[in-house]
Order: C-alpha cells, then structure tokens, then sequence
C-alpha cells in the first residue's frame, strides 16, 4: 500500500507593529484599533505597568518588599491582553501578570501588599473575575480548563484566559489542559509569554520543536505564534481567539515571542545564564520604545507629553507605595483563619501556643 499523508499542519507567525515602528495596515481588522485615543490608552498603560514594576524592584532592594517576579519588556502582552478581555472572561494568571492584573482592576496598593508576603493584597475585589496569582509553575491551567468546562456546562457565554511562561510547557499541567480542552472544545485561550528562559534554562533545553505554538496541533485546535513585544498583533489574536471561544468554537494557543529584559526574580542573577549582547539586543526591541516611536511619526508624540504622562504615572505610583506602608500590620494569627473550616486539635493547640507567645511579647 503506498504511503499517503493523513494531515499538514502549518504555525502562523503574525505581527503588525515591527521593531521600527512600522505598521503593516493591510492586515488590520478594524481601523478602531488604531484611533489615536486607542493607541495612547495602550501607551500610557505600558508606562504605568513599567512604573510600578521599577518601582517593586527598588522596594525589594531596600527591604521593602520580599521576592518579586518583574515583568520588565513583556508589557505589551499585557495591555494587550486586558483590552480583549471582558469584565465577565476569567483570567488565571502566573506569577508575572502584575501588568494585566492592575489593568483588570487590582489595585497597585494590593499588589504591593501580596509581594510584601501579606495574604491580604491576594484578596480579588467584588467584580473582577481573576483567580489568584499562581506561584507554582503551570498547576493554575488545569483550573482554568475547570472553569472553562463549567461555563461550558452552565452555557454561560464567557470566555477564558490563562497565561504561563514557556518554562510551564514543559510541565505535565500544560499538556493534560491542553488536551482536554482539546477534546470537550473548551472555551479557553493559552497564553504563552514564551521569554526564552525558564530561570536559568534556555527554550532550545525545553524543546526540540522549532515553535511551542505547534504544541496546540497534538491536542486539536490552533496555535499561533505573535510577536510579544508589538501590542496590535497580540491584542488581535487574544481578541480572536476570545470571541471564537465565546461563539463555541473551541481553545487557541498563543505564543507570544517576548524576552525578560531582567532577572527570572529578585532572588536571581541572569547575568549568570545569558549574555549582555542577547539582552541589548532585545533591548532595541523594547515594546515602549516601539509604540513610541509610531505615536512620533503619526502623531508627533512631544517631550512634553512624554514628560507629563510620565509625571502623571509617577505620582499615581507614589500615592500607592503610600497607602501600601501605611497599611496596618496583618495579625500574625490569622494565618490560622483560612486553612481549614474548623481547626484540627494539633492547629489548635499550636494557635494556642502562638497566642500566648504574641501575649507575652506586648508584655511591658
């Protein structure tokens, strides 16, 4: 019997914004997307994003916060990210979505809080459909294909987002999610900021596949690759992706190409794995630099605006910081509060002693 091919399968590598600052129109959905209101609502978020990201990593460094994850080079996703969204989608984001979790309506302060170690600042408001940040790498996608299944059940017309880094491809959580969402054609998007390094091992130690998007094909729907530092392309493919979820149509895979302009974490020396040249290389692909210079050319973005937004910014962070240190200290008790509904004898009994060891310290 001769041989004869069963399938062909192709990856999509998709962009509109490249490194200069050119936009390809042609491949525009709508001309909405770049109103000169739109695109500086995506430039001011990035700014902002940027702002309290630099603003964590001094707090850390003068003690003032514990080990945080920056998210320093992948804003553009982000902003992207939260204008496709929903208020009704569902979000469950990995350790490095502090971006997208301020944009979707956690305030800064809260952020603060939660990478300072107080549980308090993971506390979701009323209305914002975020799970909690997800510090494990990759458990948080098997919840999300959970809820997925859920609105599926309840015909609820949501959609679903989760996002993870490449390093979480390589955890069994990203392939058993994946492959039932496959199956059921769950209403769920993957979001991969693919930064080319899981701490400290590179994506070519991870896989041998020449994309991660390709992933996608052994479980029965579409992926993607995007460029992760141009905030057009992203923001069309998660909206894609998100409407056809909604209309029953089943998961996509997105690959984000982007690069961690820092360290994994504070608790990190990335200058130990990786080269300064790689790094100034994708340091000229910055996605604010990018944005900035197409507002220049098509809108004559001035110094001055640039000086009175970042001002602006500047002065939103400082009043958060503020009200983040002057935020009353946990009590250490309620550690116990939340564990179980009813505190087994051996938690009692170490709350009791914990009670009375606080008792004796205020002690005169």
């Amino acid at each position: 019997m001769p041989r004869r091919v069963l399938e062909e399968f192709k990856i999509e590598w998709f962009q509109l914004l490249d490194e200069a600052g050119k936009l390809d129109a042609a491949l525009l959905p709508s001309p909405d997307l770049i109103s000169e209101k739109t695109v500086k609502a995506f430039y001011e978020s990035m700014v902002l994003i940027r702002a309290f990201d630099e603003k964590a990593l001094n707090l850390q460094r003068s003690g003032r916060l514990g080990t945080y994850a920056s998210i320093q080079g992948q804003e553009a996703i982000q902003v992207a990210c939260a204008a496709a969204l929903q208020q009704s989608d569902w979000l469950f984001p990995s350790f490095r979505e502090s971006g997208l979790s301020i944009l979707r309506g956690n305030p800064m302060k809260a952020l603060y809080l939660y990478w300072a170690g107080d549980e308090r600042g993971n506390l979701v408001p009323e209305g914002v459909n975020d799970f909690p940040v997800a510090i494990p790498v990759g458990t948080h996608i098997p919840h999300a294909v959970g809820a997925a299944w859920a609105a599926q059940h309840k015909k609820d017309p949501i959609a679903v987002l989760t996002t993870f880094g490449d390093g979480a491809t390589s955890k069994g959580d990203f392939h058993e999610g994946l492959n039932f969402a496959g199956v059921f054609k769950l209403p769920i998007v993957f979001l991969c900021q693919n930064n080319q390094w899981a701490i400290s091992v590179p994506l070519s130690r991870q896989t041998a596949a020449k994309t991660l998007a390709q992933k996608a094909i052994a479980y029965g729907f579409k992926g993607i690759q995007v460029d992760g530092n141009d905030v057009f392309g992203v923001h069309v493919a998660v909206k894609d992706a998100l409407d056809a979820a909604r209309r029953g149509e089943g998961p996509t895979f997105i690959e984000c190409l982007t690069y961690r302009l820092s360290d994994h974490t504070t608790a990190d020396d990335a200058s130990r794995y990786r080269s300064e040249e790689e790094v100034s290389l994708w340091r000229k692909k910055d996605p604010l630099l990018r944005l900035r210079t197409y507002m220049e050319a098509e809108w004559a973005w001035s110094e001055f605006q640039e000086s009175a937004l970042q001002q602006a910014v500047s002065e939103r962070i400082s009043a958060s910081v503020e009200d983040f240190e002057s935020t009353n200290p946990i009590d250490p008790l309620g550690m116990f509060d939340t564990l179980f509904a009813s505190l087994s004898p051996d938690l009692l009994a170490q709350r009791e002693a914990f009670e009375q060891r606080l008792a004796k310290r205020k002690k005169p």
